[in-house]
C-alpha cells in the first residue's frame, strides 16, 4: 500500500481528533481499524500511534495514555483479522468491537487512576463513561463504514486504469 494512502489516514485522524467536534466523535478508532484492513501489518502499527504522538503533544498528555494508546494498537490488530475476512459485516462487527475495546480499557485507566479501587469504583467509573461510549460507537462505525465503502468503490472505479497503481 503506497505511503500516500497512510498520510491521507494520519490526515484524517488528526483532523477529526483537531477540529472542533462533538465529544469522543472522531475518526481515530475508525482510522485505527481500516489501517489494520488495508496497510502492512508495519503501516498498521505506526499510523495510529503517529496521530496519537502528533495530538496528545496538541492535546495534552495524561495519566491514561497508555490505556489509550494500548487500545488503539489493539484495534489496528484486530483490523489485521479483519482483513482476512473482508466484507461489510465484518467490517461493521469489527468497528462496534473497535468502540467496545476502547471503551473498556480506557476506563479501566481511567478508574485505576482517578477512582477508589472497589467495586462502587469502578461501577462509578464506567457507569459515568456510558454517555461518551454513545458518540464513540456511532462514530467509529460512521468513519469505518464511510472509509470502507469509499476505499472499495475507489478500488473498483482505478481497475484498469492508470490509477490502478496508487492503491
Amino acid at each position: 500500500m503506497p505511503n500516500m494512502f497512510a498520510t491521507l489516514l494520519v490526515i484524517i485522524a488528526i483532523a477529526s481528533r483537531l477540529l472542533p467536534h462533538t465529544s469522543q466523535f472522531t475518526a481515530l478508532l475508525a482510522v485505527s481499524l481500516f489501517a489494520g484492513i488495508y496497510l502492512s501489518r508495519r503501516q498498521a502499527l505506526f499510523v495510529p500511534l503517529i496521530v496519537m504522538i502528533v495530538t496528545d503533544i496538541i492535546l495534552g498528555f495524561h495519566d491514561t495514555m497508555l490505556f489509550t494508546w494500548g487500545s488503539i494498537l489493539l484495534i489496528s490488530w484486530l483490523g489485521t483479522w479483519v482483513k482476512a475476512r473482508k466484507s461489510l459485516p465484518m467490517v461493521f462487527s469489527g468497528s462496534v468491537l473497535s468502540a467496545v475495546i476502547f471503551f473498556i480499557i480506557t476506563n479501566f485507566g481511567a478508574w485505576l487512576m482517578m477512582y477508589p479501587h472497589t467495586w462502587a469504583g469502578i461501577s462509578e467509573c464506567y457507569t459515568l463513561a456510558i454517555p461518551f461510549f454513545r458518540s464513540t460507537l456511532v462514530s467509529t462505525i460512521a468513519y469505518s463504514l464511510v472509509l470502507y465503502a469509499g476505499y472499495e468503490w475507489l478500488l473498483q472505479r482505478a481497475q484498469g486504469t492508470s490509477l490502478a497503481r496508487l492503491f
